[in-house]
C-alpha cells in the first residue's frame, strides 16, 4: 500500500500548491439549522414571557397589610418562571389580586399554545430530511476524526462494495464508505462488521463528502471508487489524484474512453470486469486449473473452492449480445484463434446474425448443435437464463457462461449450473480486494497465467491440505528488523531455511500445515519456493493457512532463542543471564574428562 508521491504538478515554472482536504464544518451547518427552523418559536416564548413579566409587574395588588403593591420586575421574572414551565408553585411574596390571578391565568393558556407552538416546530425539525442529514454528517465526521489506525475509502455500497467490505473486515482492515442511497447506508449500519464502519450520505462526485469520509486524514491509505456510474468514479479519482496523491486508487469503469480518462490523473488502478472475465475464461480454456486457483484467492478468506471445470475443446463459439460486454468477450475468444457468431439485434454493431437473441428462431440461425460454447452476455438475465435453457436442449454438452447482472438472480443462475458466470459487481470487488488486501496476493496472481496447469492443480491440492475447502487467511511476513527482530540476527548468519520458518516452535519435528505461495527477494517473485530455499535479510513471504498456524510462525519472528532451536535442536535460553551461564557451564564430556 505504500506508494512514493509523485513530483508536484507544476504551471508554467511555478509550483503548484495542493489544497487540503477540508470538510464543511458540520457542526456549524447543524446548529444553523436549528436556529433558522426554531427561530420563529423562539421569538414567539420570549415574547410571551416578556409580555406576562412585564404585565404582572404593572398590574396593583395588595400587600400582607391590605396596602396597594407591585411586584418587582424580579418577582414577576420569578413568578412567570415557575408558571410559564408548568411547574406552578404559588402566590409570593403575598397572595394575588383577583386582576392578577386573572393576567396569571391568561399568561397559562397563551404559554400553553407557544409551547405547543414550540415543541410542533421542534418534531417537524427533528423529522426533517436535511437536519437528519447535518446530524448524521456530524456524526460520521467525529467517528472518522477519532480513527487512528490505516483504513480505506470507499466510495459506492452497491453490491462490490458490500463484497470487498466483507473481504476486508474478515482481514481487520478498516473503512469508511460513501453512497448516495440512504438505504445502503442504513444497511451498513445493521451490518455485522467486526468493527465500526463510518458511513456517510452523500454524492462522492463532492470532495467535501470525500473529505467529511476521511480524504484528508492521515491514517486514510487508499481510494475505491466503486459506485455503478463511470462518471462518479472518475469524479473520485479526479479528487483523490489532485488532493491526495500519494495514495493508491482503485476504480471501476466499463468504458475504454474513461478508462483513459482517469490515467490521466496519477496512475490509478482500472477494473474493467468485462477485461477481467475475457481474461479469467481464456485462463479458463487453457488451464483449468490455474483458473480454479485464481479465483479461489481472489474470493477472500472463507471463500468455498469452486468445482474445477473442463476446458471445451477447440471450435465455434456463439456470442449473445453484442453490447461493450459482446464485443470484449468476442476479441478475446478470437485472439485464441477461435471462430466466434455473434447475435444482437443492432445491425450497428455489426454482429454475424441481426436479430433478437430472446428469439428461438434467431437462436436456432446460430447452429448451436455445431458450436463448442455459448456466451449468454445480454443485459436482460431473464433473456440470459432462456437463452441457456435452449442452448442445453440443443446441444447438452455445450460450454455455457453468462453474465448475471442483478444479485437478485443469483439463485437462479446457481440453478443452471453455468460453466462461467460473469458477475461484474463480484469481478470489481474479488479484484480490488487482490490489490489491496495485500501487494504480494496481487504479484502471485500477475503471475500464475505464465505457470502450466499441472503446477496450480498441486497448489490447489497443498492448500486443500492446509485450508480444506474453504480458504483460511492469507498473511505476508516481512522478514526485517522490525517485524522480525528475533529471527533477523540468526538470518544474517545464514543457514536458516523456508523449512525451519515452517517447523513447530514448540516441537521442531512437527511441520507446521501452511502453504507458502511467494517469496519476493530484490523485486523477484519465486512462486511456491519448496522447503530448501535459504531466506535472506528483507525476503517477503506470502503463505495461506490457518490463523493458528500464522501464530505459530510469529513466535518464531519474536521470541529469542526459538530460530536456533530449530535449526540446531538444541534450546538456547531467552534471557542475557542464562545465556552466560549456559556458556559457563562445563560440557557432560569435560565434566566426565575431569
Amino acid at each position: 500500500m505504500e506508494t512514493a508521491p509523485p513530483p508536484p504538478v507544476t504551471t508554467r515554472g511555478r509550483r503548484a500548491r495542493r489544497r487540503p482536504v477540508v470538510p464543511r464544518a458540520e457542526g456549524s451547518a447543524t446548529v444553523f439549522t436549528v436556529l433558522r427552523r426554531m427561530r420563529a418559536p423562539l421569538i414567539t416564548l420570549i415574547v410571551i414571557f416578556f409580555v406576562s413579566v412585564l404585565g404582572l409587574s404593572l398590574i396593583p395588588g395588595v400587600d400582607a397589610q391590605g396596602q396597594p403593591a407591585r411586584l418587582s420586575l424580579f418577582d414577576a421574572f420569578y413568578v412567570m418562571s415557575y408558571t410559564a414551565t408548568t411547574i406552578g408553585f404559588g402566590e409570593i411574596p403575598f397572595a394575588f389580586s383577583y386582576a392578577q390571578r386573572m393576567w396569571t391565568t391568561a399568561t397559562i393558556y397563551l404559554t400553553v399554545v407557544g409551547w405547543a407552538y414550540a415543541i410542533g416546530s421542534l418534531l417537524a425539525l427533528v423529522q426533517d430530511r436535511a437536519f437528519r442529514q447535518a446530524l448524521a454528517l456530524r456524526h460520521v465526521s467525529r467517528k472518522v476524526t477519532r480513527l487512528r489506525e490505516p483504513f480505506l475509502l470507499v466510495a459506492g455500497y452497491g453490491q462490490a462494495g458490500e463484497d470487498l467490505g466483507a473481504s476486508l473486515d474478515a482481514l481487520g482492515r478498516r473503512f469508511t464508505v460513501v453512497d448516495i442511497s440512504e438505504t445502503r447506508i442504513d444497511a451498513l449500519e445493521i451490518a455485522t462488521y467486526r468493527g465500526d464502519v463510518p458511513g456517510i450520505v452523500g454524492d462522492a462526485r463532492d470532495p467535501h463528502v470525500l473529505g467529511v469520509a476521511g480524504l484528508g486524514h492521515p491514517w486514510c491509505e487508499g481510494v475505491l471508487a466503486l459506485t455503478g456510474d463511470d462518471e462518479a468514479n472518475l469524479a473520485v479519482t479526479m479528487a483523490a489524484a489532485l488532493l491526495r496523491p500519494e495514495l493508491p486508487v482503485v476504480s471501476r469503469t466499463t468504458s475504454p474512453m474513461v478508462a483513459e480518462r482517469m490515467a490521466g490523473f496519477g496512475s490509478p488502478t482500472v477494473v474493467n470486469p468485462f477485461d477481467r472475465f475475457g481474461d479469467h475464461l481464456r485462463l479458463a480454456l487453457r488451464t483449468p486449473a490455474s483458473y480454479q486457483l485464481m479465483t479461489w484467492l481472489e474470493s477472500g478468506p472463507g471463500a468455498e473452492i469452486t468445482p474445477r471445470g473442463k476446458a471445451p475443446a477447440p471450435g465455434r463459439w456463439v456470442v449473445c449480445g453484442y453490447g461493450r460486454f459482446g464485443r470484449h468477450f468476442a476479441a478475446d475468444l478470437r485472439a485464441e484463434g477461435l471462430e466466434v457468431t455473434t447475435v444482437d439485434p443492432s445491425p450497428e454493431e455489426e454482429p454475424t446474425i441481426v436479430g433478437d437473441a430472446a428469439d428461438l428462431d434467431v437462436i436456432r440461425s446460430a447452429d448451436l448443435a455445431g458450436a463448442v460454447g455459448l456466451v449468454a452476455g445480454t443485459d436482460n438475465d431473464t433473456t440470459n437464463l432462456s437463452l441457456i435453457a435452449e442452448a442445453r436442449r440443443i446441444n447438452p454438452g455445450l460450454f455455457v457462461a453468462a453474465r448475471q447482472n442483478q444479485p437478485a438472480d443469483a439463485a437462479l443462475f446457481a440453478a443452471m449450473e453455468v460453466d462461467a458466470l460473469l458477475v461484474p459487481t463480484e469481478v470489481v470487488a474479488h479484484d480490488a480486494y487482490a490489490r489491496l488486501s495485500t501487494p504480494l496476493l496481487w504479484r502471485f496472481l500477475r503471475e500464475l497465467p505464465g505457470q502450466s496447469d499441472e503446477w496450480s492443480a498441486g497448489v490447489v491440492d497443498r492448500l486443500l491440505d492446509a485450508c480444506g475447502t474453504h480458504l483460511e487467511a492469507l498473511w505476508k511476513v516481512r522478514l526485517t528488523p522490525d517485524d522480525a527482530p528475533a529471527l533477523h540476527p540468526r538470518l544474517s548468519r545464514g543457514g536458516f531455511r523456508l523449512a525451519d520458518l515452517l517447523r513447530d516452535p514448540a516441537d521442531r519435528d512437527r511441520t507446521l500445515l501452511a502453504v507458502p505461495l511467494l517469496v519476493l527477494r530484490r523485486g523477484e517473485a519465486l512462486l511456491t519456493p519448496d522447503g530448501d530455499l535459504e531466506l535472506e535479510p528483507g525476503d517477503e513471504l506470502l503463505f495461506a493457512g490457518r490463523a493458528a498456524v500464522h501464530r505459530e510462525v510469529e513466535a518464531t519472528l519474536f521470541i529469542d532463542g526459538v530460530a536456533d532451536y530449530l535449526v540446531t535442536g538444541h534450546r538456547v535460553p531467552s534471557s542475557w543471564i542464562w545465556r552466560k551461564l549456559s556458556r559457563s557451564a562445563p560440557t557432560p564430556d569435560a565434566a566426565a574428562a575431569s
